[in-house]
């Protein structure tokens, strides 16, 4: 089986409150999230590269914060992990700290798989 043949269904993330209940929840399992701007061509190529390449094979929740229309919960992302906002930008939560995070041409389906497939090694 090919590392990356599903392309992954987002959860739109759109208030405050649902994110720290999300943050909460990273206990049991790793969290990703994708801040996107749909006017910005290298958040549409990232995020491209992202539903062409993440499969399920390594399965995580997976929340998209569109930051022209959610700034506050973007704003609030990044007051909790502490990662200075960029988008579009990727990061990995899990037992409630950030473990991974990429912003721009650095985002890469395989780099996030193999950090979620350390995760499940561990």
């Amino acid at each position: 089986m090919r590392l990356f043949e599903i392309e992954k269904k987002w959860n739109e993330l759109i208030s405050v409150n649902s994110l720290n209940e999300i943050i909460n929840a990273s206990n049991s399992a790793p969290i990703l999230f994708f801040k996107h701007s749909s006017r910005c061509s290298i958040s549409n190529m990232a995020l491209s590269r992202i539903n062409n390449g993440f499969s399920l094979y390594f399965p995580c929740e997976t929340y998209l914060i569109n930051v022209l229309l959610n700034r506050e919960v973007s704003n609030k992302l990044a007051e909790i992990t502490s990662v200075e906002h960029q988008s579009p930008q990727v990061i990995i939560f899990y037992n409630k700290k950030v473990i991974y995070s990429a912003s721009h041409n650095q985002i890469k389906a395989e780099a996030i798989a193999l950090k979620i497939k350390g995760l499940k090694n561990d």
